[in-house]
């Protein structure tokens, strides 16, 4: 089921702060936005699959939203788990025309669709803003490109380390965080096979690391950031 409404006040300053539009001036970004609307899922549904045409793209206002595609054995291979404050899709609206994986919104979680018709004509009569989400595309690619390169030169262990950090802004002491989405989706999205997540866990649990449930407790941050420089 899903529940569709006009854009709140704080479904638009979430997308204010998404990478794809910072910097933009909030008048642009209205307007923009025109037609945009805001959808909550009560239930896991599919957005779109392969092969669909790319006639909107969307933003995570709350919730997560997984990209899979479909092996030939029917199984799934996830691509990428976008949550709160992030654009998806719009990369197959500027390119191929055509969706090249599946996505899901998970349940609870609401989203932003913006019609790519609409988005892009307003776009053509607005090239100031244009170049700022060009300038915004390469940082956030930048900082993709720096968050894999990271990854691929951890083990197992660090990249859960470095995951379960992201969660929190505390530097320092103990604090206790809770998990986004259950722990297969969190073992694709560090590229970890979801066996290996259970030895990566097991392996913090010797730097004061503990899990119960969704929730885990850092015993010492600092401690566990050394740990995923080294």
């Amino acid at each position: 089921m899903r529940i569709t409404s006009l854009l709140s006040g704080d479904d638009f300053e979430t997308v204010c702060r998404t990478p794809l539009f910072e910097g933009l001036p909030r008048e642009s970004l209205a307007d923009l936005l025109d037609g945009a609307s805001a959808r909550s899922y009560v239930d896991d549904t599919l957005l779109f699959s392969a092969g669909d045409r790319a006639d909107c793209f969307f933003v995570v206002v709350e919730g997560a939203v997984r990209l899979f595609a479909l092996n030939e054995d029917g199984s799934e291979s996830i691509i990428e788990i976008f949550s709160t404050g992030a654009s998806f899709a719009e990369a197959a609206m500027f390119a191929s025309g055509r969706f090249p994986v599946n996505a899901e919104a998970m349940a609870g979680s609401r989203l932003l669709r913006i019609d790519a018709a609409i988005f892009l004509r307003r776009l053509a009569e607005d090239k100031a803003s244009a170049f700022k989400m060009l300038a915004s595309i390469g940082r956030w690619q930048l900082r993709l490109m720096g968050e894999l390169y990271h990854l691929k030169a951890q083990t197992p262990a660090q990249r859960l380390a470095w995951y379960i950090l992201q969660l929190t802004d505390v530097n320092a002491g103990a604090v206790t965080v809770r998990l986004p989405y259950r722990k297969s989706l969190i073992a694709s999205r560090i590229g970890i096979a979801p066996e290996s997540l259970s030895r990566a866990m097991a392996r913090l649990g010797d730097l004061g690391v503990k899990s119960s449930g969704d929730e885990v407790t850092i015993g010492d941050v600092e401690k566990l950031r050394r740990f995923c420089r080294t």
